[in-house]
């Protein structure tokens, strides 16, 4: 982690006498003083000018970056800047539980506006080193600078897998079972239900509360990616960061296939029903197209599904549910009460 140009715009400001420990050598002094001791193929963490790493030997290396932004990926009137500093390695830890890799070493850089304060970002890295702690990420650098617009937070991560189990969107075929991890359209329900004024969660209803944890503090299913990869019991995954039904059409056409969805099969929470049932919405189709899900979609062949029981019995409690099968026609439908109806689009950030 390193700071800015310091004669840039868009730096921050050097340390001063009224603002002592705001400069950028000030906040990532107090970043590194929080992490904890470095793994031995960590060669140089924050502090240089680039991490350097000594590879996971006879491995691929996996990576990916995502950011998120104030007022579009996270609002902190319902989020604390903990539950953003969480979410903000939990999005990209999906991507590599998807590929069914294993995570490794996260870089994190901060766009930071003038009402933030050293407190502010204390949270934050809090929360973003919390859960590296339960996937065992290794934090190696990043960079901070300050930002004349929103908030946001930019995170890369790097992990590994064998060549033999990467997992790709494109592999599945036609006649191979669609499985979803956990449940979706909580997380969609969770947003809806504190927009709608239930920002106090402390004295929410249980199951309407760990909806908008849901949306908050994604559970990312590392370990699970990882068996998926490592069993070969799958075809092909991918993450429900838009929501199912982006993901099962995203699948279905990198494979060159359709797929029907039993709209009976989604593992949606009795929260999540009431709540769109509630708004005169059908559960089915809201929880298909609801986003931030953080789950894993992905096709089972005939032959993997004793390896999917081992998956399963592997999966410590996490819910592993048979949704749908996969197509040679490329229609995509929900079924539901015998009737076929298009997917629902997914959801989208941009538009």
């Amino acid at each position: 982690m390193k700071p800015g140009p310091s004669n840039t715009p868009g730096s921050i400001a050097p340390d001063r006498p009224d603002r002592p420990g705001w400069g950028e050598r000030g906040l990532i002094a107090a970043i590194r003083q929080r992490l904890p001791a470095a793994p031995a193929w960590l060669v140089a963490g924050p502090g240089d000018d680039a991490a350097v790493v000594e590879p996971e030997r006879g491995a691929l290396e996996l990576l990916t970056t995502d950011a998120v932004v104030e007022g579009v990926h996270f609002d902190r009137r319902f989020s604390s800047l903990a539950d953003v500093g969480w979410k903000a390695l939990a999005v990209n830890l999906s991507d590599i539980a998807a590929m069914g890799g294993t995570p490794r070493v996260a870089l994190l850089s901060l766009g930071l506006p003038s009402a933030i304060t050293p407190a502010d970002v204390d949270a934050l890295v809090g929360g973003f080193l919390a859960l590296a702690a339960e996937a065992r990420v290794t934090l190696a650098g990043g960079n901070i600078t300050r930002s004349p617009g929103p908030l946001w937070v930019d995170v890369t991560v790097t992990g590994f897998a064998r060549r033999r189990h990467v997992l790709l969107r494109g592999g599945a075929k036609a006649g191979e079972d669609l499985y979803v991890t956990g449940e979706v359209g909580s997380a969609a329900a969770g947003l809806g239900w504190l927009r709608a004024g239930g920002a106090d969660v402390s004295s929410a209803p249980v199951g309407i509360a760990a909806c908008a944890e849901r949306h908050r503090r994604p559970q990312p299913r590392v370990r699970i990616g990882a068996l998926l990869g490592r069993n070969r019991a799958a075809s092909a995954c991918m993450d429900l960061s838009d929501g199912l039904a982006d993901a099962v059409r995203q699948l279905a056409q990198a494979s060159g296939v359709g797929a029907r969805v039993d709209a009976t099969a989604l593992p949606i929470a009795a929260a999540g029903r009431d709540w769109f049932r509630a708004r005169g919405e059908d559960p089915a189709s809201s929880a298909a197209a609801g986003g931030d899900d953080y789950e894993l979609l992905f096709a089972v062949p005939r032959r993997g599904r004793s390896r999917l029981a081992t998956v399963i019995r592997q999966a410590r409690g996490v819910p592993i549910t048979k949704i749908g099968v996969l197509t040679p026609e490329p229609d995509l439908v929900l079924v539901q009460a015998g009737a076929e109806t298009p997917l629902p689009e997914g959801f989208t950030h941009l538009g």
